[in-house]
């Protein structure tokens, strides 16, 4: 009975999905793609947190821009963004995580 509890625990991890050879693509890619758009939006929100959050204060600005560009925020939803934000500012300002989480949320 121990035998085949340690059997089937030791063959456990070769049942997650990067492991099986005809899964590993079509599982990853999503993953990947969501990875990437992460990543630009972080290095878009913290590379220039500080213009990112003047722009939020004032209603819009370049570096906001470019942060909605990065997690494909639709242009038609934008203006409304904006002024959720400048509502939560004091959360942004001491939270760039959350801002970048907004952001994705809002993103395509």
């Amino acid at each position: 009975m121990r035998l085949c509890v340690l059997v089937l625990l030791a063959a456990l991890p070769a049942c997650a999905p990067d492991t099986l050879p005809g899964l590993r693509t079509s599982l990853s890619a999503p993953f990947i793609r969501d990875d990437a758009r992460r990543g630009a939006v972080e290095i878009a929100v913290k590379a220039d947190f500080a213009a990112v959050i003047a722009d939020i204060a004032a209603g819009g600005g370049p570096a906001l821009e470019r942060a909605f560009d990065a997690a494909a925020v639709p242009q038609p939803d934008r203006p409304a963004r904006r002024l959720q934000l400048s509502g939560d500012l004091g959360l942004y300002e001491s939270n760039p995580g959350a801002l970048v989480t907004a952001l994705l949320l809002w993103g395509g």
